[in-house]
């Protein structure tokens, strides 16, 4: 947990070193996490598993959180840094009782190169983007004045900002967002 910029409640930092060892990997963090505009107590954490064998890192988070193999999305991701699309997973994890709430994003250990030059540049934002971010979480998580659906949209136009320029209307390729898929419960028929 050496390249976390902001200080985690000593909770959420005991919860992700144990994580972490039972999984007997790293994760990357990126996000809120490693910017200004972290709150320790309502932001949640962003983290990237790297591995050879997602169905078997997907079997040890099953085990850990305690949730079936539904509960983890399929994702394809356009990283506009190194213009590629990468296919992952996903899974959201939230213990109101621990206050903890984490996405963590499983890849391949071949794209790891470009997810981690994609991830670096949501971490370093221009100030105006940065300042923007923490005036909409202090709208939503301090003052409850923003509801979560406005927040996560304005929140995602400078995410396109951040990756289009200013043009990103003109553009429309909303290049944040991921295409989630579930996972199917039984195989189709042919």
């Amino acid at each position: 947990m050496e390249d976390v910029k902001n200080k985690m409640p000593m909770h959420k930092r005991q919860f992700f070193t144990k994580l972490e060892n039972y999984l007997d990997a790293p994760l990357y963090y990126f996000g809120s996490i490693q910017r200004y505009d972290y709150y320790p107590d309502t932001s949640d954490i962003d983290a990237v598993l790297f591995t050879n064998n997602e169905a078997s890192s997907i079997s040890k988070l099953q085990n850990w959180f305690h949730v079936s193999k539904h509960e983890f999305k399929q994702i394809v991701n356009y990283l506009p840094i190194s213009k590629r699309i990468v296919k992952g997973h996903k899974i959201t994890y939230t213990n109101k009782s621990h206050n903890i709430s984490t996405d963590i994003l499983i890849y391949n250990e071949k794209d790891k190169e470009y997810v981690e030059q994609d991830c670096q540049s949501k971490v370093e934002l221009p100030f105006i983007i940065l300042t923007i971010l923490v005036i909409l979480k202090t709208l939503h998580h301090q003052l409850g004045i923003l509801p979560f659906s406005k927040y996560i949209y304005l929140k995602r136009i400078l995410m396109d900002i951040m990756d289009d320029g200013v043009d990103f209307w003109k553009k429309q390729t909303h290049t944040w967002k991921f295409l989630i898929f579930d996972i199917p419960k039984k195989k189709p028929k042919e």
